[in-house]
């Protein structure tokens, strides 16, 4: 409670929101370069031959190589700092989803298909944990819900302005050039990136006033300037990361954000087909009305942390603050089901809609993150946290693959979908307990 009862400095300078700016706009390119295969997706599939479980075990390459490397990925960013480490993922992601526009040139084009996403997904590892580290370096704990609000909501961002547009593309052009353009929309913002991105002690706009406001707060405003000095590290810490599966806190927070990451897989891989075979509707029509409910997710994202920094600021415990907006939000998750019991496409898009809207205002879990990692090891408690949570990127594209083609219906895999919803809320009210920063003890020799 004392970091909330700090007054108010004066700080002349609010670079910490250029910052936030600049990891909102990169983590709207990096989700809409996830997604990209989503709408290209049925026509990649008819002019390469693919079915439903092909098209399930390619949505999900992403997800098993960034899963395989947050460990790694966590681990470089606190031994050589977000700038180096998120600019060279910027630049290495783009160059794979560049590639992916030239798949049909190759005899066993599903297969490099398979090879370029896995690529991307291995980039791509270091994102969210830098999103997170950043957050933790830049903002006191009273702003840093909004503030993780902020950079997540890219993720709807990224439907609102980059679905229409690409599913444009691939109707008026060809599937191809949709995997071009963002490549080079990628490459030019690593550019920016590294003219543009500093710590908190180096940036050069930075006021010392707000320095001191940030640190008075609880921002770790040195943590890239330890990262510096802690480089002879071999290795992730096998003893940290022990610790970090002792913590019923911990184990409970990524359970939940597992299953938040099911909800966003199922909005980011099989959304828009689902809209084009489950509705009927066609590439770009889904392009476009995909992008509707993905507002509400960006209104919804950004009234759940301004919400919860609100409840902070009230005299709400750091629990009763991070847990709220999530289990009212998992709750109007759950109104996807909806969909199986109409047939009215203004109904479904109804429904979807508030889904999008819960999902955005429960979606705090890297907010949690900045709470609990110890601030050691924020890269690497970031690592551990998404690659448990991106478990849902591998397993949700292929059970909904293994749904359809079973059932050949959409209405099971929005069940179990939902079902995801009501596991975050069990997890937060029985499982995590208390949100406190996790202390860590010394590793003996």
């Amino acid at each position: 409670m004392a970091e909330n009862s700090i007054s108010v400095a004066t700080h002349k300078t609010r670079s910490r929101f250029w910052i936030l700016a600049i990891l909102f706009i990169i983590s709207t390119v990096n989700y809409a370069d996830r997604s990209t295969l989503s709408i290209a997706g049925p026509h990649v599939a008819a002019d390469l031959g693919l079915d439903n479980l092909q098209m399930g075990y390619i949505f999900s390459a992403f997800g098993w190589a960034y899963t395989l490397a947050q460990l790694p990925g966590g681990w470089l960013l606190d031994r050589f700092g977000s700038k180096i480490i998120y600019g060279a993922a910027i630049l290495i992601w783009s160059a794979f989803t560049f590639m992916q526009g030239f798949v049909h040139f190759f005899a066993s084009a599903a297969m490099m298909l398979f090879i370029l996403r896995f690529m991307v997904g291995f980039a791509e590892a270091p994102v969210m944990p830098a999103n997170s580290r950043i957050v933790s370096a830049w903002f006191p704990v009273r702003e840093r819900g909004t503030a993780s609000a902020i950079f997540n909501i890219s993720q709807y961002a990224a439907l609102v302005i980059f679905n229409p547009l690409l599913g444009w593309i691939t109707q008026e052009v060809s599937w191809e050039y949709v995997f071009i353009v963002m490549g080079v929309v990628g490459a030019v913002l690593s550019l920016v990136w590294f003219k543009t991105m500093y710590s908190p002690l180096d940036h050069p706009r930075v006021s010392k006033e707000e320095v001191e406001y940030i640190r008075a707060g609880g921002g770790l405003v040195d943590m890239d300037n330890a990262a510096v000095n802690n480089r002879k590290a071999a290795g992730p810490q096998m003893g940290y990361i022990k610790q970090l599966l002792s913590s019923r806190m911990l184990l409970g927070i990524y359970l939940a954000n597992y299953c938040v990451n099911a909800i966003t897989w199922f909005f980011l891989s099989w959304f828009p087909i689902y809209l084009v075979k489950g509705r009927g509707m066609s590439i770009l029509q889904a392009g476009f009305i995909a992008a509707l409910p993905a507002i509400c997710g960006c209104i919804g994202g950004v009234l759940g942390g301004i919400f919860s920094d609100y409840l902070l600021n009230k005299g709400f415990s750091l629990s009763v603050a991070r847990k709220t907006p999530i289990i009212l939000g998992m709750l109007m998750c759950t109104s996807m089901v909806i969909c199986n019991y109409t047939t009215s496409d203004v109904v479904v898009v109804a429904a979807m809609s508030l889904a999008f809207f819960g999902k955005g205002i429960g979606a705090l879990g890297w907010t949690v993150n900045a709470d609990t990692a110890p601030k050691e090891i924020v890269g690497l408690s970031g690592g551990v946290l998404n690659l448990v949570t991106q478990i849902g990127a591998i397993t949700t594209p292929i059970v909904i693959g293994y749904i359809l083609n079973k059932t050949g219906s959409f209405d099971g895999a929005l069940i179990y979908v939902a079902a995801n919803g009501l596991v975050v809320i069990f997890s937060y009210l029985f499982i995590v307990g208390k949100i406190q920063r996790l202390v860590l003890k010394p590793l003996t020799a």
